[in-house]
């Protein structure tokens, strides 16, 4: 079984979680997620199932957008509502003008650290384990970039709610954004809810619900499971497309790098015979070959 689910994570669970259960529906040898969502998160994970995981990197690389909502004046130990409250303030003075000025600052590539509530290892353990142990590490500040960065409705009152839309580079943490929004305004902040709505080429449009595909298990429409599946080459739309012959295919499965005319100059490619029939990623080598790098294997 290969290809790609477009899954929309249901809140309280692990991504993780989520993974065996689709991994079990459709009895996958081979399957892994491109990009956690804490439990607490809702909408898109896509799944690999299958050879679909030998190109899973290109959805971990890949930009992604989210819908947050965010509680000002309250600061908690995980920056999102499953935590401990640390600290509340009053914040009825805040106005929606003072979040639209405050949001600025984090717009364009920013330097972000990460919260200690991250899967971000440390010498092989995830932060969020030290957390929980009471555990606090230095991290890095890493470089990042927000696209784009929306107020898009303000809720006042002693613990005013925010609800923000964003478009960011991959490594950025949304309860990350929220606790800095917090300092710079002054009052706190924690993530009270949030949702996924693309990762790389996938939206939420594109997306199914588990109780969908155990209803579809469940009246035996196996065909109608199958059909969800996107072909492992949907997660590499942004890559140049190099289509070969039947024997330049022939000799890439075998191993070797094959010359193919008005192909790109140089970097990584998608890789299909003029079929249609799609063999995996390449890379143009300085002769202007192309050398395979990971390919689907057939016939198993």
């Amino acid at each position: 079984m290969d290809g790609i689910l477009v899954l929309d994570k249901p809140m309280g669970i692990s991504s993780n979680r989520a993974l065996q259960r689709v991994k079990h529906l459709y009895n996958a040898a081979k399957a892994g997620h491109t990009g956690s969502l804490d439990p607490l998160a809702t909408g898109v994970l896509p799944l690999c199932l299958g050879e679909a995981t030998k190109f899973s990197q290109y959805l971990l690389d890949a930009d992604k957008a989210y819908l947050s909502t965010f509680v000002l004046g309250t600061v908690t130990d995980t920056g999102d509502a499953e935590g401990q409250v640390l600290e509340v303030r009053d914040a009825s003075a805040i106005t929606e003008s003072d979040v639209v000025a405050a949001l600025k600052q984090f717009e364009g590539e920013i330097e972000q650290t990460p919260s200690m509530f991250s899967a971000i290892k440390q010498n092989g353990q995830p932060l969020y384990k030290l957390a929980r142990q009471g555990l606090e590490v230095e991290r890095k500040p890493r470089l990042i970039v927000i696209e784009e960065l929306q107020l898009r409705a303000f809720r006042g009152g002693d613990r005013p709610e925010i609800d923000i839309f964003m478009e960011c580079s991959k490594g950025t943490y949304v309860r990350s954004l929220a606790e800095d929004l917090g300092r710079a305004l002054g009052c706190g902040a924690f993530v009270s809810a949030l949702r996924r709505t693309r990762s790389g080429p996938f939206s939420i449009e594109d997306s199914v619900a588990i109780d969908t595909l155990q209803a579809l298990m469940g009246s035996g429409e196996l065909p109608a499971i199958d059909a969800l599946l996107l072909p492992a080459d949907a997660a590499l739309g942004g890559l140049p497309l190099v289509s070969l012959s039947e024997s330049g295919g022939f000799y890439m499965r075998q191993g070797q790098p094959v010359m193919v005319p008005n192909a790109p100059r140089g970097g990584i490619v998608r890789v299909a015979l003029h079929s249609g029939e799609f063999l995996g990623v390449g890379e143009i080598l300085d002769d202007g070959r192309v050398a395979p790098r990971r390919l689907i294997v057939t016939g198993r």
